[in-house]
């Protein structure tokens, strides 16, 4: 979901209760219904104008766990047989190989195929393809 529609979902309730506050107001004769409709509207333009310095609130956090590497290729720094190191993105990761009893050699091109914790689940990667 694009981060103006989350910060334009959430604005929704707070006018919706500013709307009937001013639509109470507006029948008790407290106020006209030009200020009642100034006022909703001024709410609307502020909340409009703070959305640049209000965006990265809303913004989706980008995942720092082990799940973001998941689709990431690296190369078998030791034997992953069925366990071993594997290098991905600069980073040493302990790794597991998918299917269990298989053996990567070192050296093998690996892509990630999950994560658990600190660590990786890997499968050979075909260089056919």
């Amino acid at each position: 979901m694009p981060t103006w529609l989350r910060y334009l979902l959430f604005q929704i309730p707070g006018w919706l209760i500013a709307a009937i506050v001013l639509m109470v107001a507006r029948h008790w004769e407290i106020i006209s219904l030009a200020f009642a409709l100034i006022c909703f509207f001024v709410l609307m333009l502020k909340d409009w104008v703070v959305y640049p310095w209000l965006k990265t609130a809303y913004e989706m956090p980008a995942p720092t766990d082990s799940k973001a590497l998941i689709g990431s290729r690296g190369v078998a720094e030791s034997d992953v047989a069925p366990e071993g190191f594997v290098r991905v993105r600069g980073e040493l990761w302990q790794a597991v190989a998918t299917p269990f009893d298989l053996t990567i050699a070192a050296g093998s091109k690996v892509e990630i195929a999950d994560a658990d914790g600190m660590k990786i689940f890997v499968r050979p990667v075909d260089i056919d393809h």
